[in-house]
């Protein structure tokens, strides 16, 4: 078993974060599972989103070193849904049950291209404050799989798994990230082969980011110098995209650094330029999107630059 599961962490969290089940389409078989946790009054809390591979509970240790500093924090799991356009109006209904008027939104991989689906989708009536993309990309045709979104769905599980771990770091990796990648493989072992189907064709249909429709919103791109994914073209596409975006380059971390490399992660988040405040009142935070930070490992610190 990995460590993560066994862990005093993990259990803590499991036994003091309760899981929601909500429904807010017509279909009632489209069940949104969440964990909401912090401060009810925040009505603009950090919302997280996950991979392709991921559950929930993957952003556990954001949840509980960031509700620690007085933040709301809440982390998704999706429903089946097998067009962008069907998940965006599925969110937005899931906020206006939640009664949440603007979210910041924290999105890993296939969870950031979605947010930034969701910010294009709602331009005319900005739901979004802010972006946080997390090793993301803006056009899904650098998997090149885009001929085959449409199949997905005929797949027997196993051959979808397959296609997902095919991702995964499969070099040698430091103790943390192998742990990481037993986590992450354990979550996806409990995806069922539709979830797994529609996230794959969410992930890979013909879709890209149009720009300028949000521009105006604060986005930041956290992404590793080590494997990944995340190829560096896909990299470079969303510097271009998003000149003026805040960075936060870790030296490592692979597909998931948000597990294994929580403490930078999580540090990021919440730091902010000393004219800045994060509120535990209202909003999470405005960002200066003038800004690059680089993590310095030896200083336990953001480079700025």
């Amino acid at each position: 078993m990995g460590e993560i599961k066994v862990s005093p962490d993990y259990n803590w969290f499991r036994s003091t974060v309760p899981l929601k089940k909500i429904i807010v389409d017509d279909d009632d078989s489209k069940v949104w599972s969440l964990y909401d946790a912090g401060p009810r009054s925040i009505r603009c809390p950090l919302i997280f989103l996950p991979p392709v591979s991921g559950t929930a509970d993957v952003f556990f240790r954001q949840i509980l070193a960031l509700t620690g500093w007085g933040y709301r924090v809440i982390a998704l799991q999706y429903p089946v849904y097998w067009d962008h356009l069907e998940f965006c109006d599925g969110f937005r209904k899931l906020l206006d049950h939640l009664q949440l008027d603007k979210v910041h939104l924290f999105g890993a991989s296939l969870g950031g291209f979605l947010a930034q689906k969701f910010a294009e989708y709602t331009h005319k009536s900005p739901r979004v404050h802010s972006l946080i993309l997390c090793n993301s990309f803006s056009d899904t045709s650098i998997f090149n799989q885009t001929w085959t979104a449409n199949s997905f769905w005929l797949m027997p599980a196993f051959m979808l798994k397959k296609i997902v771990l095919g991702n995964f770091s499969s070099g040698p990796v430091d103790p943390v990230m192998a742990d990481a990648i037993d986590f992450m493989v354990d979550r996806l072992e409990s995806l069922g082969q539709s979830e797994l189907a529609s996230r794959l064709t969410l992930n890979c249909q013909n879709s890209y980011v149009e720009p300028h429709k949000i521009r105006d919103i604060p986005v930041t791109i956290m992404d590793v110098f080590d494997q990944s994914a995340l190829s560096t073209e896909a990299k470079e596409e969303m510097y271009k995209l998003y000149p003026n975006a805040r960075r936060a380059h870790l030296k490592t971390g692979g597909n998931f650094p948000y597990l294994c490399r929580s403490a930078e992660v999580n540090l990021y988040v919440q730091v902010s330029p000393s004219s800045e405040t994060f509120e535990t009142s209202g909003c999470f935070s405005h960002f200066n999107t003038s800004l690059r930070w680089k993590w310095k490992p030896e200083l336990e610190t953001f480079d700025c630059f």
